[in-house]
């Protein structure tokens, strides 16, 4: 294996870790910023009023996009599968 095959399978991993991770971390991230803005706003510090929003939203994107995520690992996975043979050369 080349070390630009390495960094070409590398960087490809990096973009599938990316592409897997950012619905959850945005859909988290906008739903933490609108309980923050209430909470502020109102002035009511509760812990769990911006834990509970979030996983449940955490949740419902990953039943909305779980099967889109679960079909790019396995292709990803697949491809890697396929392509053992060309990189041990």
């Amino acid at each position: 294996m080349t070390p630009e095959a390495a960094l070409t399978l590398g960087e490809q991993a990096l973009e599938l870790a990316v592409l897997l991770s950012a619905p959850i971390l945005l859909s988290a991230l906008i739903v933490g910023l609108v309980v923050g803005m209430f909470q502020a706003a109102t002035q009511i510090n509760e812990m769990t009023l911006s834990f509970i929003p979030k996983l449940l939203v955490v949740v419902a994107v990953l039943f909305a996009a779980g099967p889109w995520m679960l079909e790019l690992i396995t292709g990803f996975t697949r491809r890697l599968f396929m392509d053992i043979p060309a990189i041990l050369g």
